[in-house]
Order: C-alpha cells, then sequence, then structure tokens
C-alpha cells in the first residue's frame, strides 16, 4: 500500500510558474515507474511527465521545454516544475506511482490538485 499525497496547485497567470509536489509513504519498496498526468473537465487523463527508478524521464510535447520532473529519494517525493504555463494547462493533476513487485504491477494515484492558468 502507497499513500500519495499531492500539494502545490493554485490559480496562476499566463507565463507563470507552479511547482507541485507528491509525497508517498507506505510501502515505497520496488518502485519501478513515477508519472504526472492531467485531466481536463470532458477530458480524458493523459501523461504530462514521467521518471523510471533508472532516473530516465519523458515529456509529453505540449509541455517539453516547459516542464521538469524530478525526485527527492531521501524525502520519497516527486516533483513538476511547471514554467511559463499557458491557459491550455488547466487542468487537475495527478500523481501516479507503480510498483513491479514478483512480475505484478501495482498501480497508486493522488487525489489530484487542481492548477488554472487564467488572467
Amino acid at each position: 500500500q502507497v499513500q500519495l499525497v499531492e500539494s502545490g496547485g493554485g490559480l496562476v497567470q499566463p507565463g507563470g510558474s507552479l511547482r507541485l509536489s507528491c509525497a508517498a509513504s507506505g510501502n515505497i519498496f520496488s518502485i519501478s515507474y513515477m508519472g504526472w498526468y492531467r485531466q481536463a473537465p470532458g477530458k480524458q487523463r493523459d501523461v504530462v511527465a514521467s521518471i523510471t527508478s533508472g532516473g530516465t524521464t519523458n515529456y509529453s510535447d505540449s509541455v517539453k521545454g516547459r516542464f521538469t520532473i524530478s525526485r527527492d529519494n531521501a524525502k520519497n517525493t516527486l516533483y513538476l516544475q511547471m514554467d511559463g504555463l499557458k491557459p491550455e494547462d488547466t487542468a487537475v493533476y495527478y500523481c501516479r506511482v507503480q510498483r513491479l513487485v514478483a512480475a505484478i504491477r501495482y498501480d497508486y494515484w493522488g487525489q489530484g490538485t487542481q492548477v488554472t492558468v487564467s488572467s
């Protein structure tokens, strides 16, 4: 069991910045994948950025060059630094963590945090 607690969402003007945090607790062993997803009203939930246990990162084309995913292993925390925010970035952002144990994948989601980009 893994519990994910997100923070850092809010209202920001276009061009502004926000930093999202996702603190993990519980059984944090054997984590193979960590990622940030977002979902706007009436839209599907899409991946924004991800990082593997080995540190390899991937980004959606829409955020590449503006967002940065990172982790602090000592604090068991995942981050998403969002710069140059645009109105189309408005969505609920979710933290996702996967564990791979004995060939079984375990999937965990945070509660989501609202990001609104508007002038």
